[in-house]
């Protein structure tokens, strides 16, 4: 997990500058992180020539019962990344397939994803599509009455 966070850590380096917390305080607490969340967010990686270069993550969020199925659970898949360096050998793609195996396997209703632009046509490849009903909306954001 070590060598995942330092993935995040550069990824996240890469899209938005320089991350305040440095390298060596940010893994541990990663790691920490998903020692407590294990059971809901699983990691699929991609390893090449022993090193990680990719990752996806899915979280499995329960869902509120109705009278025909008391165990509902919906997904999300998460922090898609491959190294640029990487990309365009189909990881990106293997990683998607793996994270909707597990879906399958666990049942999940629904699995959802928050793209970047360049990665749409990689979700829509495997069966993602836009849904007029799906909204979103940042807390505080918007009307109140």
């Amino acid at each position: 997990m070590d060598a995942v966070a330092a993935l995040r850590w550069r990824w996240l380096g890469k899209a938005r500058g320089k991350p305040d917390v440095p390298l060596d305080e940010f893994v541990p607490g990663f790691v920490d992180w998903w020692k407590r969340n294990r059971a809901t967010h699983h990691c699929f990686v991609a390893v090449l020539d022993a090193s990680v270069v990719g990752m996806a993550w899915l979280a499995v969020t329960p869902r509120v019962p109705y009278p025909h199925a008391f165990d509902r659970v919906s997904g999300d898949v998460q922090c898609v990344y491959v190294l640029p360096e990487r990309r365009d050998g189909g990881l990106g793609g293997r990683l998607i397939e793996a994270v909707l195996g597990l879906a399958r396997d666990l049942g999940v209703e629904r699995v959802s994803v928050h793209s970047s632009e360049r990665a749409v046509s990689a979700y829509s490849r495997h069966g993602f599509a836009v849904s007029p009903r799906l909204l979103q909306t940042k807390p505080g954001a918007g009307h109140r009455p």
